[in-house]
């Protein structure tokens, strides 16, 4: 398959990632297939879809009627059938869950055809775990997007000892064309280049505060403060979201057997059972839709204990 025969998009997982890559690939063109098990999920996936481009409206990137034209591309079904029926290239975001990937892929090698190329946008696993599972291990790779795609546009392309050159090339053009930077890695590692590097200062965090050596306010002060960045860790792990954090946290503290790691993922499963998601949910670590390190005297102010302590 060349670039130019990608025509149809099927993505499989409605959550925000899937939702992002859902629209971006729309605004370049392509025909899209939003799969979820859930109903309700895609109605409300489509919801956000909406958001996400009246804001580039607001923000004079698309004009109302190119934000139009990409939203009528988009398609939803809880039909895996319908869904798989013309696929060209099939981009995964269902949790990150090695035995739930390997389950989905093998379904849709069994729907989709021959010809489809299979992707993975999993953060943190690696491709080679369920590869097989997929049916067709030469034409599958992750390709991993960043929030929010259209400005965080660096995607990862991540093969594992089977897949072909040719299919490198294919995800490699086939980035460029939905607007992104295609950064390859020479070889599978957990979390590719800039995830890496994320989880690393994610974890730092989550164990200072974990520990209570710091209020969870006070640690992004100090990576806010000195970085002069506009976010610090639990900001974005808000933006991440709770769940995947716990569920990556959750697989390595099991994997590893690491006691920090699990201290952690308990740390993260205090917030997921009061609910507190992150800002898909409208609170995680901070309250949305206008988080305090968000606030001009964020710097300034008096440390915040509640959220440390939760």
């Amino acid at each position: 398959m060349r670039v130019e025969d990608i025509q149809q998009v099927l993505i499989v997982g409605a959550g925000t990632m899937g939702q992002q890559i859902s629209l971006q690939c729309a605004m370049h063109g392509y025909d899209v297939a939003l799969y979820d098990i859930s109903g309700h999920a895609l109605a409300r996936a489509m919801g956000w879809v909406n958001t996400y481009a009246q804001g580039l409206v607001a923000e004079g990137r698309l004009t109302a009627a190119e934000a139009d034209a990409a939203l009528a591309r988009i398609t939803t079904t809880a039909d895996a059938a319908h869904a798989a029926r013309e696929a060209d290239l099939l981009s995964e975001s269902v949790p990150e869950d090695p035995e739930l990937k390997a389950k989905v892929f093998a379904r849709f090698s069994e729907l989709c055809p021959a010809r489809t190329i299979f992707t993975t946008n999993t953060s943190s696993l690696l491709p080679s775990m369920f590869a097989e599972a997929t049916g067709r291990p030469a034409q599958f790779a992750a390709l991993h997007f960043h929030q929010y795609v259209w400005d965080s546009n660096v995607v990862d392309i991540m093969p594992h000892a089977g897949t072909s050159e040719q299919t490198v090339r294919l995800l490699h053009a086939f980035a460029k064309r939905i607007g992104q930077i295609p950064v390859l890695c020479r070889k599978e590692s957990p979390g590719y280049v800039f995830n890496a590097m994320l989880n690393a200062l994610n974890r730092a965090a989550i164990t200072l505060a974990a520990n209570g050596v710091a209020s969870v306010e006070d640690i992004d002060r100090a990576w806010i403060g000195v970085m002069k960045m506009p976010v610090g860790p639990f900001g974005i792990l808000d933006h991440v979201g709770l769940e995947t954090a716990w569920r990556i946290t959750k697989h390595w503290a099991d994997a590893l057997r690491d006691p920090e790691l699990q201290a952690n993922a308990e740390f993260l499963k205090r917030y997921i059972d009061k609910g507190r998601l992150g800002v898909k949910s409208g609170g995680g670590f901070y309250d949305y839709p206008n988080p305090a390190y968000a606030q001009p005297g964020f710097l300034t102010a008096e440390t915040d204990s509640k959220s440390g302590q939760n």
